[in-house]
């Protein structure tokens, strides 16, 4: 299946789903940045189909058409993950969490049997991270979102809905215009071409029905998150560049630390985009041959 579809969870709730790939690939479950939804990098979708696997991703609680789960922790997409897999009927998968992802990906690594290994891509760390100066480094854009979500709900949705109206026609041109703090060279160089249009059809439709997803990724990054990193027993692979300026380098740092298994790459002079872009086929390599996978 190559388009969204969607799938009713216990709760009632509905969740957007996109799967497309082998038949009878093993999945690889990819959990989109902020904001973001059930759309997919083609780069992405195509190296992961090139390697066996299924290609699997959602639409964050909020985003799409994907219902609101109002207060929800990092931690709660472990059981949505886990109807995911019961649909699919996979009793193992691959994980993966880009930006806003990474932590529901380390999430899935803590709490998922079925996970055997995960690929964090310029994850944030937790905000109460020890010895950890959080919005240090980051772009004003950020520093100013995150200054809301520190304010509160009714803050934060404010400034989010002024957001909001640059961003549901949004073209490439737009985005480099919109997040222009938060993009050093090597990103803008990245953000072009199909890399470009995929993440402005993602942002469209992210937030085609409001900020509520948005709203509750900020608010959920910037609490407990629900699990301990010491939990995580599985392997991970840490990615994270040094001119970024969305998650500052020093988060990519304090993760590859106290990560108990971490293959950390801690990249001189990559970006926020431009490390999963240009490195995509060394992630997912060392992805599908971790012991025990293959």
């Amino acid at each position: 299946m190559s388009s969204p579809d969607h799938l009713r969870l216990p709760d009632g709730r509905r969740l957007d789903l996109r799967v497309s790939g082998p038949p009878d690939g093993a999945p690889f479950i990819f959990h989109h940045g902020t904001p973001g939804a059930a759309t997919a990098s083609r780069a992405l979708e195509r190296a992961v189909h090139e390697r066996g696997l299924c290609f699997v991703t959602t639409s964050r609680p909020g985003y799409g058409d994907s219902s609101r789960q109002p207060g929800r922790s990092v931690v709660d997409v472990v059981a949505d993950t886990r109807a995911v897999l019961a649909v699919l009927g996979a009793e193992r998968c691959l994980i993966g969490g880009w930006s806003g992802g990474g932590p529901h990906a380390l999430a899935c690594a803590a709490r998922l049997e079925e996970a055997v290994a995960v690929l964090s891509i310029a994850s944030v760390a937790p905000y109460h991270a020890a010895g950890l100066d959080w919005m240090a480094g980051m772009g004003e854009e950020n520093v100013t979102e995150f200054e809301a979500a520190f304010e509160g709900e009714e803050r934060l949705r404010a400034y989010l809905d002024q957001v909001r109206e640059h961003l549901l026609d949004v073209t490439v041109a737009d985005i480099v215009t919109s997040l222009d703090t938060l993009l050093p060279d090597v990103d803008r160089a990245a953000l072009t071409g199909e890399f470009g249009e995929d993440m402005a059809a993602s942002f469209r439709q992210a937030l085609r029905t409001g900020v509520d997803g948005v709203v509750d990724d900020d608010l959920a990054f910037t609490k407990d998150w629900g699990f301990e990193l010491d939990e995580i027993a599985i392997p991970i692979m840490i990615w994270q560049g040094s001119a970024d300026l969305m998650v500052p380098f020093s988060h990519g740092q304090w993760l590859a630390v106290r990560l108990p298994r971490a293959s950390a790459h801690l990249e001189d002079g990559q970006g926020h985009l431009s490390i999963g872009l240009g490195a995509l086929d060394r992630m997912l390599d060392e992805l599908v041959a971790v012991p025990g996978w293959s």
